[in-house]
């Protein structure tokens, strides 16, 4: 049995790699920062297993200011594979909060880096980078396109970027960067621009909301769907050697084809219900992102299997079943 390392286990994207690598046959374990309230939704079915050979998820408190635990913990489990998914992940959130941002996206990557750099053997490591890193560099982006960072949450992620890279010709570490375009899903955090609509659109359908406010409805984006992309992490860690890749679906859209595929999937016009509030408009914003991810079809044979027309129709049909138990809550009779 294989056994994995996740940081950020709990998010959309660790929870679908969960599944993906108990499905595979691994044994996982989760790096769980404490908090006050429960935050293991996505993977409360994974963490009990359904026989002996399936010991499903483990947990483990931590997070990634904390070399100390970050040492015992890999010393303790020694896992094949260490998947870096742990972040501060919010754009909005890292122009206010930068100092943060850093420390755990840019630092904490260095503190898991030198966990592992102790180990023997090491393990394969995967650093999950963005396309924000390309910021303002013109579309479509590739491994060859150059990192031109919009705003603190991309910095950071730079830095972690080249230091994977640095490790990995200083001491020899398996170390991938996946640049990630944005991949959505369900799990998705309601404070993220897609599940914010399908989320709206669904209530605005039901009654229980009556308008949606948004920021810059012009900004391009590659979306795609987060269990294909979660496919690539795992993929180039399978691969022969270590390398970087850019994972996304080459199309963009904009915000505002999201709204419209969303809300007409419930015969709603989303111009009767929308509105645009200076409030949600960022310092600086990157505006058009569209990957090439020709060398991960070429030496991974990665495709993405899910449109966009798809993606949000997955998106917002999970979204009205939550919006109808909601509305049965509130109506129980």
């Amino acid at each position: 049995m294989k056994r994995a390392f996740i940081t950020g286990i709990t998010g959309q994207d660790g929870s679908y790699l969960a599944e993906l690598l108990v499905e595979k046959g691994y044994e996982v374990w989760g790096l769980l920062r404490r908090s006050s309230s429960a935050n293991t939704g996505r993977i409360d079915h994974l963490l009990r297993g359904s026989h002996e050979k399936d010991p499903g998820v483990k947990l483990v408190y931590g997070d990634l200011s904390d070399s100390l635990t970050l040492v015992d913990v890999l010393h303790e489990f020694k896992p094949e594979e260490v998947y870096n998914l742990g972040a501060q992940s919010h754009v909005s959130v890292s122009f206010e909060n930068p100092v943060y941002t850093t420390k755990v996206n840019a630092l904490g990557s260095v503190r898991l880096l030198e966990a592992i750099r102790k180990m023997d053997p090491m393990p394969r490591f995967y650093q999950a980078s963005t396309s924000e890193m390309f910021g303002r560099s013109p579309a479509p982006q590739s491994e060859e396109t150059p990192f031109r960072p919009r705003n603190p949450y991309a910095c950071s992620k730079v830095y972690a970027f080249h230091q994977v890279v640095n490790f990995r010709e200083a001491y020899g570490l398996f170390g991938c960067n996946g640049v990630l375009f944005n991949h959505e899903s369900p799990r998705r955090g309601e404070n993220f621009v897609t599940r914010k609509i399908t989320r709206a659109a669904a209530r605005i359908k039901l009654g229980l909301q009556d308008k949606l406010y948004m920021g810059n409805l012009d900004a391009k984006r590659d979306w795609g769907y987060a269990p294909d992309y979660v496919r690539a992490m795992w993929m180039m860690l399978q691969a022969e050697g270590p390398d970087d890749y850019v994972v996304a679906t080459g199309e963009t859209h904009s915000v505002r084809e999201f709204l419209e595929c969303a809300f007409g999937r419930l015969d709603l016009d989303w111009k009767e219900y929308v509105e645009t509030d200076p409030a949600y408009y960022r310092p600086a914003e990157t505006t058009d992102l569209r990957g090439d991810y020709g060398k991960a079809r070429e030496k991974l044979g990665w495709e993405p299997t899910v449109s966009f027309k798809e993606l949000v129709r997955i998106m917002t049909d999970a979204d009205l079943e939550l919006a109808e138990r909601e509305l049965k809550e509130n109506n129980p009779k």
